[in-house]
């Protein structure tokens, strides 16, 4: 009896026990729901606002911020929530203040008090906190010009928050024409140089400051002595070391600070142009010194920057720039603009040999100055509407320059609509330039997921394989570049066939929604450009299907409203146009198909390899003078075609390049005369250029027609060059290339 007496006192002790347990484990639960329930935040309520927006400071920046949120409360839930000055009280949001844990354009983001606080860290802390708030707590995902998606909820309530962000970069921008839109440009925390640099002056301003056309026929010596003498122009540098120089930029800085009091950094920097530096004695006596021409631009811009202490001059390290001097350092308030212009894009800066020397430039860079500005170049100037498969690249570079001391970052692609896949590479861009270590895979797929929908699978394919594609080439990507180059790589027949096969599946899964399909072909453009490109390259193309591709290309860039082909400014229309009349077989084809070149003055070295077929073959190269050209550099050029037998003919044409961008300028004048025995030449005729400063890509013949026909086996053809870049160019005092491609005998 005892035994069993002990044994229920045992029993009745234990479940005591477990029941103490249990509503303590229930009070907890409860406590802790309470705790929770209190933390939470309701703003609307059954499609009622039941929260306000309270600005705890008034200023232009707070009530954008205001705006937004107000904006999209409404677009996800009906109510709108009203936006008011002076005290919070429970429940609110409160915008405003300063924020103690946050950086420049940084924000936190805390519940307190039964209230939302969005603080900024400063300039445009507080929009960012409210893109932040509605992106990671309200579902809104926005991706490209006016697209976004959300999930549209009659109650909009929030958790318990304290979160706080700092740009990796003080400074994020890019060209793309998604900023078009407000809400995009806010979203992707871009900005633009007229915000931050005074009087929009951002890069390239000596011509600005110091007008080469103004004072350059008084004051010659105030420009790059090249070649012999000073020779001022549009794209000239200065004489850094003639105080005069200095003495008249310190006068025009000084009234442009005073008309600007608001803003303190402004660019003081080279022209566009490579090699168009000083070469005087005293400026080669400080590259000398110094290691680089970059010594007498540091010094000068110190000089500078110690006469306006409080303001912040920003100059290129570009081209001759590049490399950082030995001796010299930058001061605090001077800003280094750093470009990888001349840089391989087919892998990470780190890993070829164009990159790493921009790495040590960049390396040397930061071991003197934490204020430096990276321009990156993500585009293909010639050909923007052709397949450019850098996505695997671009987190390793923004992580590269975080790491070294870079503060702003400009990247510039997606100038204009229709650019590859320019909308996924603005997102992916934007996101990284604020936080460079989030997962640049997961990017791409959250984008297409949300920004193609269904057909997002096959483009993901089509990125990979193209990747692939490309690294197994071993062809280098790079911002010149021509589809042609990759026509036996990433761009080989089976390549495009399987990249087509995905773009039709893609097209087929979102076929009953036009925005998305609209999406899907406005990308399948660069493929079919770059397809485009590849057949003008082939003698046994299918002429039909190539005409059809080329009415289908017109179509949608009709449709799209793509403007512009390349940086130079050539319209789809005429592309479209010149093709047919340039690259489709004509009827009557050139007498001078095959013919023998005899060389009497030879092209640039890097062209003999093609030099004795390129102008005979029937093909015309297209925008890009990487393929089908051949180039003199400052020299006249010429030489003989043997046509292998006295042929009947009546016109002489030359095919030239007009691309000033490359220093690729029309000769003077083509010379054409004609022989039977290669002994005895009579004149045919010659043609004369007319000087052309047109920005655009352009193809000018040099034909000579005669009244009768004439007969001749031997036809010799003399170029007569300009030589050197005239005083407008960016190549000012130095060689002009020109280039040809066929000669055409009809």
């Amino acid at each position: 009896m005892q035994v069993k007496r002990r044994n229920l006192e045992n029993t009745k002790t234990n479940y005591m026990k477990r029941i103490g347990r249990m509503w303590g484990l229930a009070a907890l639960s409860a406590f802790l729901w309470m705790a929770d329930a209190s933390a939470q935040l309701t703003l609307v309520k059954e499609g009622k606002a039941v929260s306000r927006i309270v600005l705890s400071e008034k200023n232009d920046i707070n009530h954008q911020a205001a705006d937004l949120l107000q904006d999209f409360v409404q677009r996800i839930s009906g109510a709108s929530l009203p936006i008011v000055e002076g005290k919070a009280k429970a429940g609110d949001v409160v915008i405003g203040r300063k924020s103690t844990e946050a950086g420049e354009d940084g924000f936190t983001i805390c519940t307190e008090q039964n209230q939302l606080r969005i603080t900024s860290g400063g300039d445009k802390g507080s929009i960012y906190g409210v893109v932040t708030l509605l992106e990671k707590y309200m579902g809104v995902s926005y991706y490209a010009y006016k697209a976004y998606t959300l999930t549209p909820s009659k109650t909009i309530t929030l958790p318990e928050i304290h979160l706080s962000e700092t740009p990796a970069f003080r400074y994020r921008q890019l060209f793309s024409y998604g900023c078009d839109d407000p809400i995009y440009k806010m979203w992707f925390r871009l900005e633009e140089p007229n915000e931050v640099f005074i009087d929009n002056m951002w890069v390239h301003t000596f011509d600005r400051l110091m007008p080469s056309e103004v004072y350059g026929k008084e004051h010659p010596e105030y420009y790059s002595y090249i070649n012999g003498e000073h020779r001022p122009g549009n794209h000239s540098q200065w004489c850094l070391t003639n105080p005069d120089v200095y003495d008249f930029v310190v006068k025009k800085l000084d009234s442009i600070f005073k008309a600007n009091p608001d803003k303190k950094l402004i660019s003081v920097s080279q022209n566009d142009g490579n090699n168009t530096f000083c070469t005087c004695e005293n400026c080669r006596k400080v590259y000398e010194e110094e290691g680089s021409p970059a010594g007498a631009y540091i010094r000068f811009m110190n000089k500078l920057a110690e006469r306006f202490p409080d303001k912040e001059i920003s100059t290129l390290a570009y081209l001759f720039t590049m490399h950082p001097p030995k001796n010299v350092k930058p001061l605090p308030n001077v800003n280094i603009m750093l470009c990888d212009i001349d840089c391989r894009r087919e892998v990470p800066l780190t890993d070829n040999a164009s990159g790493r020397d921009f790495v040590k430039a960049l390396e040397g860079w930061s071991a003197i100055s934490n204020n430096i500005f990276v321009w990156d170049y993500g585009i293909n100037f010639d050909n923007m509407v052709s397949c450019f498969p850098n996505f695997h690249v671009l987190q390793k570079n923004i992580q590269l320059f975080k790491k070294n001391h870079v503060t702003m970052h400009f990247s510039q692609v997606n100038g204009s609509k229709g650019t590859d896949f320019s909308e996924m590479r603005a997102y992916m861009i934007g996101k990284l330039m604020w936080d460079p270590y989030q997962n640049a895979d997961s990017l791409m797929r959250s984008f297409m997921d949300g920004y193609y929908g269904a057909a997002a699978p096959y483009l993901y394919q089509y990125q990979k394989i193209m990747q692939g594609g490309l690294l197994a080439s071993g062809t280098n990507l790079w911002i010149y570049d021509s589809p042609v180059t990759h026509k036996n790589g990433m761009l080989n027949d089976q390549l495009c066939k399987t990249y087509d096969e995905l773009f039709d599946q893609a097209e087929a899964a979102v076929a009953s929604d036009p925005v998305r399909l609209d999406r899907v072909q406005l990308s399948r453009l660069s493929l079919i450009y770059s397809e485009l490109e590849i057949a003008r390259t082939k003698t046994n193309q299918d002429v039909a299907k190539v005409r059809q591709q080329l009415d289908y290309f017109r179509q949608q860039c009709r449709k799209f409203g793509i403007k512009s082909l390349n940086e130079r400014s050539n319209a789809p229309e005429d592309y479209c146009d010149l093709y047919e009349k340039r690259f489709l077989p004509q009827a009557e084809k050139s007498k001078a198909l095959g013919a023998k070149v005899i060389w009497l003055q030879k092209p640039g070295e890097r062209y003999q390899k093609i030099a004795d077929t390129a102008l005979t073959d029937g093909l015309f190269g297209g925008t890009t003078f990487v393929e089908s050209w051949v180039g003199w550099e400052g020299l006249d050029g010429s030489f003989i075609l043997d046509l292998g037998e006295e042929k009947e003919f009546s016109s002489v044409e030359a095919d030239f390049l007009h691309q000033l961008g490359q220093w690729i300028l029309l000769p003077e004048k083509v010379t054409y005369s004609i022989s039977t025995d290669n002994q005895t030449y009579q004149p045919f005729g010659s043609f004369s250029f007319a000087e052309d400063r047109a920005p655009q890509v352009k193809f000018v013949g040099g034909k000579v027609t005669s009244d009768k026909p004439v007969k001749a086996r031997y036809i010799k053809v003399e170029v007569d060059a300009i030589g050197m870049c005239p005083a407008w160019h960016y190549g000012v005092g130095h060689p002009a290339w020109f280039f040809m491609d066929e000669v055409t005998v009809l």
